[in-house]
């Protein structure tokens, strides 16, 4: 029997099997994945939160992105909820530190889910092209933030995010000494890690950050 490379009890059914193909692939992978086994990627179950936070985090550092989420969440009052959002005012959103366009795009995506566009159900039936396709009527919402709620809303194996930095920059420092990659490039280099994509870009983001994000 193999031996578990992660031993986080939330992670995806397919975790396991993906960080040993994963690791039979090249030396560099299995020396991520043996460096951060006690963690992996988790789901909170709840699409609204999941895109609001992907909304919060555009564009800015992580740790930017967690401190406007904490002002966030107090200005709700705690409770993370679209009919809570469309009550505050833009004053008061603007306050967490969001952009008014981001704020427009938290009221946008209330809107949404009001309209009962972001049941967990209905977007779960979806394949990822179509639930892309979906996501993206909301304003603000592009391929990114689609991407980043079908790996952390719906947990799918194989997402590849070329046109995130950080997968960018984890390619080029893991595996490229440094040299510049830009989405074309990672589009090719994501083929042979095919059908665990996901898994691969999850551990390329520890690399540059350990801290874990989870939306």
């Amino acid at each position: 029997m193999a031996a578990r490379l992660n031993r986080d009890p939330q992670a995806p059914p397919y975790w396991q099997e993906a960080c040993q193909a994963l690791s039979a692939l090249h030396p560099t992978w299995a020396r991520l994945i043996a460096t951060y086994p006690e963690r992996a990627l988790r789901s909170r179950g709840a699409p609204f939160e999941t895109l609001l936070r992907s909304l919060v985090g555009q564009q800015i550092s992580v740790k930017a992105a967690e401190a406007v989420w904490g002002r966030v969440l107090l200005t709700m009052g705690g409770s993370v909820s679209s009919a809570t959002i469309l009550g505050l005012s833009e004053e008061a959103l603007r306050a967490t530190g969001l952009s008014r366009q981001k704020v427009l795009y938290a009221k946008a995506l209330s809107e949404f889910d009001q309209a009962g566009e972001l049941s967990l159900s209905r977007l779960a039936a979806l394949d990822d092209s179509a639930c892309i396709h979906h996501l993206c009527r909301v304003k603000g919402i592009g391929p990114w933030t689609a991407q980043m709620f079908l790996m952390f809303g719906l947990r799918r194996p194989d997402v590849w995010p070329v046109d995130d930095i950080g997968v960018q920059r984890g390619i080029s420092m893991q595996f490229f000494d440094g040299q510049p990659i830009g989405p074309k490039e990672a589009l090719q280099f994501g083929e042979k890690l095919k059908p665990w994509r996901t898994v691969a870009a999850w551990y390329l983001w520890r690399s540059l950050d350990p801290a874990v994000v989870d939306y």
